[in-house]
């Protein structure tokens, strides 16, 4: 069990370490196309985060292991709300200005429902998948159009972000690349080595997705949003984390339900979807805030954090006894 540990030690690194040439590649390439900061801000460096998650799991489910890719997409949206942004906001809190972001919180509600409705049946099928995928589209088109059609604090934020990576246009194509092909081959040594372990230790390939592999392709996210409210970039901070959400749960579990339907067990709709919701919920609570004044405090970081270590807790204990697992 040790290669397939190192695997996995190796394959979080590569990705994390891929995921940000890509996307430093991947945005000064669209710089240099004419792409405005703020659509590069919203829809690349979001896709660019959710990277790891979409490889991963679409490497899984060609694999023949789609519940590793689910419990990533859902497992990485949990981490992303409660560790991620729980410990970004304890470091320095985090305002909430956007007006393109405050009215993207319910949209994520909207979109957890969906999800919701579709694992009432204990299958995600192809056609579900391609309605997930749909929506993403979607998604991405209203971003393209509010990008596109109005002003907004989260586009400076962008574009002092781009001026800290500016590259010329030879060397960003050459990272963009550089960037996916590593993506893709730490991908396949990260899914190799979740599932060697789990089938080594007789836990469920849908726990593993849930926890060493969720947080291993959370990193690029916690990076993100750590250098963010350093630089005083509240909303592209919590931007990312948002655009990672709808990646993930749109793409990332449509791409993988197209490649093969997944079935699960109904814990992962009480557990996983119920607490994924309860957070969304939380964050439209902290992030809309009253008088249109949103911020996540120190304290509200504190109880994000200690929500995520109360669901590994009933995620193991759950498992322990053999429901869900």
């Amino acid at each position: 069990m040790l290669l397939p540990a190192i695997a996995i030690l190796a394959g979080l690194a590569l990705l994390t370490w891929s995921a940000d040439k890509f996307v430093d590649g991947a945005s000064s390439t669209a710089r240099h196309l004419g792409m405005s900061p703020l659509l590069i801000g919203m829809l690349i460096i979001g896709f660019g985060t959710s990277a790891p998650e979409m490889v991963v799991s679409a490497m899984a489910a060609i694999d023949g292991a789609p519940n590793l890719a689910l419990g990533n997409a859902y497992g990485s949206n949990i981490a992303n709300i409660a560790l991620v942004l729980g410990l970004t906001a304890v470091i320095a809190p985090i305002a909430v200005s956007s007006k393109i972001i405050r009215r993207e919180i319910p949209l994520l509600i909207v979109v957890m429902i969906v999800a919701g409705w579709q694992l009432q049946s204990g299958l995600i099928t192809r056609w579900e998948a391609w309605i997930l995928l749909g929506l993403f589209f979607a998604f991405m088109g209203w971003a393209i159009y509010q990008g596109r059609n109005h002003d907004d604090v989260l586009g400076s934020e962008a574009e002092t972000e781009l001026d800290s990576h500016a590259m010329p246009l030879g060397r960003a194509i050459l990272w963009l690349i550089i960037g996916l092909l590593v993506l893709v081959a730490s991908s396949r040594l990260l899914v190799w080595g979740a599932v060697d372990i789990a089938t080594s230790l007789g836990v469920s390939e849908l726990v593993i997705g849930l926890t060493i592999v969720a947080i291993g392709t959370s990193l690029p996210e916690l990076a993100s949003c750590v250098a963010a409210v350093r630089k005083k970039e509240h909303d592209l901070a919590l931007g990312n984390i948002l655009g990672s959400n709808m990646f993930n749960t749109l793409a990332v579990v449509g791409i993988a339900g197209a490649i093969t339907p997944i079935e699960f067990d109904y814990d992962v709709f009480t557990r996983d979807w119920s607490t994924m919701m309860l957070l969304t919920v939380v964050l439209v609570i902290f992030g809309l805030g009253r008088g249109g004044k949103g911020r996540i405090n120190r304290i509200e970081g504190g109880v994000l954090l200690i929500l995520y270590a109360a669901y590994m807790v009933w995620l193991f204990t759950s498992a322990a006894s053999g429901t869900g697992a």
